[in-house]
């Protein structure tokens, strides 16, 4: 099984947690940053540079992993494998107004909720949700 890391990108509004989704360049579809752990980084040191490269935020990526996901990578020849995806949680501190992969994704600030709705994978929806929840307990702890 192939092997990813990404990040959530959150940032916390007067109304309430945002997270960031991006659209995939090849179906368009709402996923995270998210890509290979290249030689020389760790799976966080990689959401991070995702992060970077297709959403143009910068942040520091928890140390502890929010979760995982699967879903099925499709490749150049029209095959698909099975990837896991370590996922991060990343509060965001600079949003750029221009990044690598700007003409080749959308970017958009939304709810968790919403962007649970969004999302094709059931595991991913299941991670933005409990980052909500995360949060919402954070908020009412004494």
């Amino acid at each position: 099984m192939a092997r990813q890391s990404g990040v959530i990108p959150y940032r916390l509004e007067p109304d309430g947690l945002r997270v960031l989704l991006v659209t995939s360049r090849e179906t368009g579809r709402w996923v995270i940053p998210k890509g290979n752990i290249g030689k020389g980084r760790d799976a966080r040191q990689a959401a991070e540079h995702e992060a970077r490269e297709e959403a143009g935020v910068r942040g520091e990526a928890e140390n502890v992993p929010l979760g995982f996901y699967t879903y099925r990578k499709v490749l150049p020849d029209g095959t698909s494998r099975p990837t896991v995806v370590e996922v991060f949680a990343m509060r965001v501190r600079k949003a750029a107004n221009t990044w690598p992969e700007q003409a080749q994704r959308r970017r958009e600030w939304t709810t968790p909720l919403e962007a649970s709705r969004r999302v094709q994978e059931a595991g991913l929806a299941v991670l933005l949700l409990r980052l909500s929840e995360r949060h919402l307990h954070d908020e009412s702890a004494p």
